[in-house]
């Protein structure tokens, strides 16, 4: 029996060889509310038709791995409020007890994997959390880019995190971290950071070639593709490092912990920032979203 299910848009893309790119769907259950987090997810499932690649959003429905959603899924996962938060560790466990659940990055790369999809379009990856060295809260996200050989797209790590540990775990673990257009690390809601982007490619052909190399010399794992978000709808690290702050103390000060912490942030600092946050959130998805379906396709090329 397959573990998978795919959309009809999905199966006939893979029938006809065309450009497909994953979508994660914890951001549509846990990261916006609704009706946002549908007209987001459409509108970022168009941008990839129009940029010429097939989009694939992947989430657990009633106990079956979905590649690919149609409307109607897609409307009744953005309104439900009992979806599971799945990575690696519960995303097995959700399928056999026929749950429903969203997928995060790691659990959608392994979706895209098994579904033979190469490039995966998300806002950002998970990282090394701040006070690590305490809690020791590393999401899985980075052992997953490590292991499973799908080229991701973000803006970045999500800067609420440590981003230097979290650059120093990816070189660990030895994944490529390839800035797009520029020599420094995006970090997220800001197109800029302090840090020095360990690769730099400035078209998709490029990464496209890098990702096909990979394959080749046989190297587990994939890429991290760091895509500025686009800079009028971005707010800077010295604008954003107060609010951080903030947010980040009101997590600790009402015992936030685990999988919690991330949406409490995230929730926080759009109010704190009256609501910029998720502006920038958006352009950065529809923005990675094209420079996938752009990869995409250069690497369907190669294929």
């Amino acid at each position: 029996m397959s573990l998978l299910t795919l959309s009809p848009e999905v199966q006939t893309a893979q029938s006809e060889r065309q450009p497909l790119v994953a979508l994660e769907s914890t951001i549509i259950t846990h990261g916006m509310p609704w009706p946002e987090n549908l007209k987001m997810a459409q509108d970022v499932e168009q941008c990839i038709r129009d940029s010429g690649a097939i989009p694939a959003t992947i989430a657990v429905l009633d106990g079956r791995l979905c590649i690919g959603l149609t409307d109607a899924q897609l409307t009744g996962l953005a309104q439900t409020r009992e979806a599971a938060k799945l990575s690696r560790a519960d995303l097995a466990a959700c399928m056999a007890m026929g749950g429903t659940g969203a997928t995060t990055v790691a659990a959608t790369m392994i979706g895209a994997a098994h579904a033979g999809i190469s490039v995966f379009a998300t806002g950002g990856i998970g990282g090394v959390h701040r006070g690590a060295e305490h809690s020791f809260d590393i999401s899985a996200d980075l052992h997953e880019l490590a292991q499973t050989p799908v080229t991701v797209v973000a803006a970045g790590a999500k800067a609420i995190l440590d981003l230097p540990k979290t650059l120093e775990v990816l070189e660990t673990l030895g994944v490529p971290v390839i800035a797009y257009g520029q020599d420094s690390l995006p970090a997220f809601w800001s197109a800029q950071s302090e840090l020095p982007a360990p690769l730099r490619m400035d078209t998709s052909a490029q990464i496209a070639r890098a990702h096909f190399m990979r394959q080749q010399l046989d190297l587990p794992g994939g890429q991290l593709v760091v895509n500025p978000v686009p800079q009028a709808e971005e707010i800077s690290q010295s604008e954003m490092a107060p609010f951080i702050r903030t947010a980040l103390a009101d997590a600790e000060r009402q015992g936030i912990v685990g999988k919690a912490v991330t949406p409490f942030l995230l929730q926080r600092i759009f109010d704190l920032t009256d609501g910029r946050s998720l502006t920038a959130n958006i352009a950065l998805v529809r923005n990675n979203a094209r420079l996938a379906a752009e990869i995409a396709q250069e690497i369907n090329t190669l294929t």
